[in-house]
């Protein structure tokens, strides 16, 4: 923070602050914004012959709204700073941040739908067969004075795209062609539409999606070969796309097949403090109720035990392929599952080494996904004996670290 003042004719400079007191005001504001202290972090920064302190803030992204000195609520968009100020962008606001949940919403929906649905009695019946319907469904808060919640109906009506259009289906859509984009000439067929309860749309989509993709051709050693995704994890991402997705926005889940790749594009945005960096590693769960109650159905569609994108990560990583891509956009997330093979191991090395002085045994694990010790030093002595890279002096057993050979080095060290 300070006041950046152009010279005329000259560079830029930067008057920053005189010392870490001038700054007060400023960081007097963000307590104030964030009374605990823990959702922003502050340094100062000097720099040799520049006058002055910078002020370098960090703000996390929080569960929380929290609102400008003047009392408005602003949402990030691009390069820009947008008021949020009607009550029902408030309350999307809320939703998207997970603060509220549009599960827990009463329907203008009659009751019988979901307590005399085909759905409901066969859960009961398997689950929890000493239960009726009706008192069981209030007992889990899906049936409140007289109706059923939006996620009473998800669960648990016969067809809940009738009850709640447009927030709740699947389409499934097939391009032959890797471009970025599909377009009507490459769309294979028409759209194919998912629907019914969230347990029976999961286990439909991931079948449907299985049975196009074993149909692209993929030309393999000498002839072609069907294209070979990993099925555990075509399931957690479209399992997790219809757990976790917002459904107060009106659209669809949209599963898109391309010869390359698939991509699943889930409506509302990542919920409170999770971010693409750090999906892999927390939890929250925006539906709570549709995650837990699916986990009581036979044969769970969710383990819940928050380990469902890193089994898909892994069960890519196990198949030779390059691990999937996550992308928060303005409405939704998409997932990229590439069929691309993963570079071999020596590339991978090469590749961070064009970035990195050196790489010892335990990093170069983590970017092949090579799990043992062993397997690495052999990849490691192979790479020496081609003169590719070549031991750090001086470094041995556990803390050993290689670089790239250069042109003149004559070292010998055992690998």
């Amino acid at each position: 923070m300070g006041s950046p003042r152009p010279l005329p004719g000259g560079p830029r400079i930067w008057d920053g602050f005189p010392n870490d007191e001038a700054a007060n005001g400023h960081i007097q504001a963000l307590e104030q914004r964030f009374p605990l202290g823990t959702d922003f972090q502050y340094e100062f920064l000097e720099g040799a012959g520049v006058p002055g302190l910078v002020l370098h803030l960090q703000i996390a992204k929080t569960q929380e709204i929290t609102k400008a000195a003047d009392g408005t609520i602003y949402v990030r968009r691009g390069a820009q700073s947008l008021p949020v100020t009607l009550p029902q962008d408030i309350q999307r606001l809320e939703y998207s941040k997970g603060i509220t949940s549009f599960e827990t919403q009463l329907t203008n929906v009659p009751k019988d739908l979901v307590t005399d649905s085909g759905v409901i009695h066969g859960f009961v019946e398997q689950v929890v067969p000493t239960s009726e319907p009706e008192p069981w469904l209030r007992k889990q808060l899906l049936l409140r004075e007289e109706k059923p919640t939006v996620a009473g109906v998800l669960l648990f009506a016969d067809e809940p795209q009738a009850l709640i259009p447009k927030h709740c289906g699947i389409k499934i859509y097939r391009y032959k062609t890797q471009d970025a984009a599909g377009t009507r000439d490459s769309l294979a067929f028409d759209p194919v539409t998912i629907e019914g309860c969230l347990y029976d749309q999961i286990k439909a989509a991931v079948e449907k999606t299985k049975e196009i993709v074993e149909e692209i051709p993929r030309l393999g050693e000498g002839a072609l070969e069907a294209v070979a995704y990993p099925p555990e994890a075509l399931h957690e991402f479209i399992a997790n796309a219809v757990l976790h997705r917002d459904y107060s926005v009106a659209d669809d889940i949209h599963i898109t097949v391309f010869d390359n790749r698939i991509e699943v594009f889930s409506p509302g945005r990542l919920p409170a403090h999770i971010t693409v960096e750090n999906i892999l590693n927390e939890r929250f769960a925006r539906n709570g109720a549709v995650v837990r109650i699916l986990n009581k159905f036979p044969d769970p569609p969710n383990k819940d035990v928050g380990e469902g994108l890193n089994t898909a990560f892994d069960a890519m990583h196990n198949l030779g392929l390059k691990e999937p891509m996550i992308a928060e956009e303005d409405s939704g997330v998409r997932v990229i599952i590439r069929h691309e093979p993963l570079a071999s191991p020596e590339e991978a090395i090469m590749e961070y080494l064009k970035t990195h002085e050196t790489i010892r045994n335990g990093q170069a694990r983590d970017i092949t996904h090579i799990r043992a010790d062993y397997q690495m030093k052999t990849i490691f002595g192979r790479m020496v004996d081609k003169k590719l890279i070549e031991q750090v002096p001086g470094t041995r057993t556990a803390s050993t670290a290689y670089r790239v050979r250069s042109a003149d080095s004559n070292s010998d060290e055992p690998a």
